[in-house]
């Protein structure tokens, strides 16, 4: 499994990509009151992107034998994903007025950066450490 490492963290990178940039892009058109973001192919497109990143997410895990519970950081990215998801279900589709929705966008973007920065550095901190901010 080890030879995989390499495709398998550059396929999960990717993934981590397109799905971040489908999820921006699905908020531009709800902003932009387009139906466009909740039509069927672009929601079947977010899961199949979303699928393949959580697979690829599990291997990588096993394959490097970090798991949430044992690694601080990878507990703090799947906390953080909880979070994401919450606030981007409130923000495509589920919070009741318009400003809610760009309010739940802003912040699903906001945990969104949190979840890359934390596993750029393989730090609960993530970003504030990035930032040489060392609590």
């Amino acid at each position: 499994m080890a030879a995989y490492y390499l495709p398998i963290k550059w396929l999960h990178i990717s993934m981590v990509c397109a799905s971040g940039l489908l999820f921006l892009g699905r908020g531009l058109l709800m902003l932009a009151g387009s139906s466009i973001s909740m039509s069927a192919q672009v929601r079947r497109l977010s899961y199949g992107i979303d699928t393949v990143l959580l697979g690829s997410a599990l291997v990588l895990a096993v394959t490097i034998g970090q798991y949430p519970g044992q690694d601080a950081w990878l507990s703090v990215k799947v906390v953080l994903l909880l979070l994401y998801i919450v606030l981007g279900s409130l923000a495509l589709k589920r919070a009741p007025s318009y400003a809610a929705r760009a309010v739940c966008l802003l912040g699903a973007l906001l945990v969104y950066a949190c979840i890359v920065t934390t596993a750029l550095q393989h730090h609960p901190w993530g970003a504030l450490w990035m930032l040489g901010i060392r609590p």
